[in-house]
């Protein structure tokens, strides 16, 4: 059976289980295929009228009959939603479980749901929400190739999805692309406040650095060029580039970048002892 024909479910309809209904959808998945549980009534009301799903404040009627179920409520709220579906009458063994929230440990899911249950976690980012996004997945001991295929479809429907070795990468991939984009955007920012100040009207600097941002970041993503490569190319010598760039070494560039991601790697595993 392919992700084609799965029944899927949402427990939670924040903005990333919708980016991911939307991506099915647009994939070819029916919107009767998908079912999500939402305790806000509003929030239902607008995912049934966007994309024809069914959407209810019951996480044991989503679930009921689902083949694949996605958890996409909070970090903290995990306890809760498999304490209320262990106390209903379901078969949490059989569906194959993809968890979405932050730091929560494959251990700790299957403490909560069954040491029987196929689950795997994965670490999307932001972008996914254009489909643009990132995503780690990995799996417990329990999954098998079919439950893994199912799970990079279901990401590669919003971007890309990458198959980790082992759980404790996901924490670097937290570090790089889960709080990449936050990154990208100080660096946004930063570049069109140095715009504005050397004299370009504020609405032009918006543009032209949020176009060099995406145009660069397409070229690097679409060329056969690597990154070293491309910055080489359009960096001639004794030119205006090279100036930049020699500021951006003096500034300690690379080292800074080097000590976020490594920050914010730390802080996930912090957070996962804690799950």
């Amino acid at each position: 059976m392919s992700l084609a024909e799965r029944r899927i479910a949402f427990i939670g309809g924040g903005a990333m289980a919708e980016a991911l209904a939307g991506g099915l959808i647009a994939g070819g998945i029916s919107a009767v295929q998908i079912r999500i549980a939402e305790p806000r009534p509003e929030r239902c009301t607008q995912l049934r009228e966007r994309h024809g799903v069914a959407a209810g404040a019951d996480y044991a009627d989503a679930v009921r009959d689902s083949d694949l179920i996605v958890l996409a409520v909070k970090p903290g709220v995990i306890p809760t939603a498999l304490a209320a579906l262990r106390a209903e009458d379901l078969d949490l063994t059989t569906p194959l479980w993809i968890s979405i929230a932050a730091g929560v440990r494959l251990a700790s899911l299957e403490a909560g749901l069954s040491s029987e249950a196929r689950i795997i976690r994965a670490m999307p980012n932001t972008p996914a929400l254009v489909g643009a996004g990132a995503t780690a997945i990995c799996g417990n001991a329990r999954v098998n190739a079919s439950d893994r295929s199912d799970a990079r479809s279901l990401f590669e429907s919003v971007g890309i999805a990458w198959e980790a070795e082992a759980e404790n990468l996901l924490d670097v991939v937290t570090g790089l692309s889960g709080s990449g984009p936050a990154y990208v955007f100080l660096f946004l920012e930063a570049l069109i406040d140095a715009g504005e100040q050397a004299g370009l009207p504020r609405n032009a600097a918006e543009q032209f650095a949020t176009q060099t941002v995406y145009g660069a970041a397409k070229l690097a993503r679409d060329s056969d060029s690597s990154p070293a490569q491309l910055r080489e190319q359009v960096s001639s010598p004794g030119g205006t580039t090279l100036a930049g760039l020699a500021a951006l070494d003096e500034g300690g560039f690379r080292e800074i970048l080097t000590r976020a991601v490594a920050a914010a790697t730390r802080r996930s595993e912090e957070l996962g002892e804690d799950s």
